[in-house]
């Protein structure tokens, strides 16, 4: 097959594009450790390395202008190739790459979701969001004053590591929930997150909704927390109670007075079925619900992402900048709520309105659309466990780093498809025989085709992958004795687990502070922070 031949397309025209508020993606597909390490404000990170089981839903609309982009790895062509053959026309690449973009002045963003920390950022310089350093939080605390503090983190995160005596209440629940937690006005209300980002928003969110109570952002959250050398717990399972009706009520008048400000759309179920059918613009559909609620009953054809880490995560769910957002809950609160905050992000959002538990027919938790694989020979554990007794196979593990490091079938080697589309043949170990696997065998199916032409020899693929190879009780080892690949496919979040350094922690607040400054240097960003109105605080 020829070589695919792919349109260059300037930085200056993506960056015009961008600032005239038009449907563009720009797609990094380097592996997130690499990604992270600079990239422009509003590039979203799809990697070459699982491209198939993130592109359908992340950049839905065939004809969307795609530009594709590495920083010299050779990479975007190829994923350009796999991108057309899914059926996509509109694909260019960036005209000498990341050197392009920087040349005609774009600015490089280090970390990642970096559009959501450098907004909240400004959401913090423009409203002198209210804070707290963690001594003086830690003084009421011991004091036992009355106090809350409420963690706006995902559960998992919030089970990892917790302020002592916080109650998890992730931020898109915030506004619904506060009330009944903090029925006193006098309550003192802490939101806190891991850095800053979701503490600076919750606790905005909660003084745009005018909650009477005092509130205050941790300062630098847990990173500040441990910084003043201060203890976590663990393993904590607190979470916030069903909500009153009353609780509800005012809730929902306090979001929707917030909503309209922001410039929030209200649509109908027709109007957005009729959204559906443009054929020259992309419309996102979340529900922006908790989990449980989603998979008891939703609307069909959305997606569920929390409100709070919808805004936290704006790039990774909708990666068409300039599309349309729509979104959708049921009670009134949540969907106006982080509607808000996306219309300050600068996207075209709008909430449902109308819609009743009847319209959600559809039920079960979220399944992401994925291309159908090339056919290919499975093999049972069963049978590649006699394979390997016999010493003529090399299973080619395609997990991530870490699932890898924990728990492989012996012998397996890891790798990234990057590398293998940059090393090729060479990176193969020598074997009469290869068997493919990952967590599920999902990802894995991608690669057999590839695998099968660099080496020309018999390629399997495990039934079921690795959780099948465990469920039959087969042995497994662990450790990093045979990685092919460097351990790129994602980047260690300075704010997360319990083993960072205090300097790269405080290095990350110090780039966090540095945003509002990049921001204006980049000029592409579109934000517009609300000023909310005194009369809020009256709802």
């Amino acid at each position: 097959m020829a070589e695919q031949h792919f349109s260059p397309r300037s930085a200056a025209d993506i960056i015009h594009a961008l600032q005239q508020r038009q449907e563009i993606a720009l797609v990094d597909v380097r592996d997130e450790a690499l990604y992270a390490q600079g990239h422009p404000l509003f590039a979203v990170n799809i990697p070459l390395s699982k491209l198939e089981l993130e592109w359908l839903d992340r950049i839905p609309r065939l004809d969307t202008a795609i530009t594709l982009y590495d920083n010299g790895e050779g990479l975007a062509a190829a994923a350009a190739s796999r991108v057309a053959a899914l059926g996509y026309s509109n694909i260019t690449l960036l005209q000498d790459d990341l050197a392009g973009w920087q040349a005609a002045g774009g600015e490089l963003f280090i970390d990642v979701n970096s559009p959501s920390k450098a907004f909240g950022e400004l959401v913090e310089h423009h409203n002198h969001t209210p804070s707290l350093p963690a001594e003086e939080v830690q003084a009421l605390l011991q004091a036992k004053a009355d106090v809350v503090v409420l963690d706006a983190r995902r559960f998992d995160e919030y089970q990892t590591m917790n302020i002592p005596g916080s109650l998890s209440v992730p931020g898109g629940e915030l506004v619904l929930r506060v009330r009944d937690i903090a029925p006193s006005p006098e309550t003192t209300v802490i939101v806190n997150c891991a850095g800053r980002t979701r503490s600076i928003i919750g606790t905005q969110s909660l003084v745009n909704a005018g909650v009477r109570n005092p509130v205050y952002a941790l300062r630098n959250g847990t990173i500040g927390w441990t910084l003043a050398g201060q203890q976590l717990e663990h393993g904590q399972a607190r979470r916030y109670v069903a909500t009153s009706e009353t609780a509800q009520r005012q809730a929902a008048n306090a979001a929707a007075h917030v909503a309209r400000q922001a410039g929030v759309l209200q649509a109908t179920l027709a109007q957005l079925h009729a959204w559906q059918q443009e054929a020259n613009r992309t419309t996102y559909l979340f529900d922006v619900r908790e989990a449980d609620e989603y998979t008891a009953g939703h609307l069909p054809g959305s997606r569920h992402v929390p409100g709070g880490q919808l805004i936290q995560e704006t790039d990774h769910y909708a990666s068409v900048r300039g599309a349309r957002i729509v979104l959708v809950d049921d009670d009134g609160v949540r969907a106006n709520m982080a509607a808000s905050w996306l219309a300050q992000l600068g996207w075209e959002v709008a909430v449902l309105t109308s819609v009743s538990t009847a319209d959600f027919t559809a039920s079960g938790p979220w399944k992401p659309q994925v291309p159908a694989q090339q056919a290919s020979q499975p093999v049972t554990p069963q049978q590649l466990a006699e394979w390997l007794q016999a010493g003529n196979t090399q299973v080619l593990d395609f997990t991530t780093h870490a699932n890898h490091l924990k728990s492989h079938i012996p012998g397996a080697a890891w790798l990234l498809r990057s590398t293998l589309q940059q090393q090729g043949q060479a990176l193969l170990p020598v074997a009469d025989r290869y068997v493919l696997t990952c967590g599920s065998s999902l990802l894995a199916g991608y690669a057999v085709e590839q695998v099968a032409a660099l080496s020309g020899k018999p390629v399997f693929l495990l039934q079921g992958g690795n959780i099948a190879w465990r469920e039959a009780a087969l042995p497994t080892e662990s450790g990093d004795s045979r990685l092919l690949s460097p351990a790129i496919d994602r980047y260690r979040r300075p704010y997360e687990g319990t083993d960072i350094s205090p300097e790269v922690m405080q290095a990350y607040l110090d780039w966090e502070f540095g945003l509002v400054a990049q921001l204006d240097r980049d000029g592409t960003h579109g934000f517009n922070v609300l000023q909310v109105e005194a009369e809020a605080a009256t709802v």
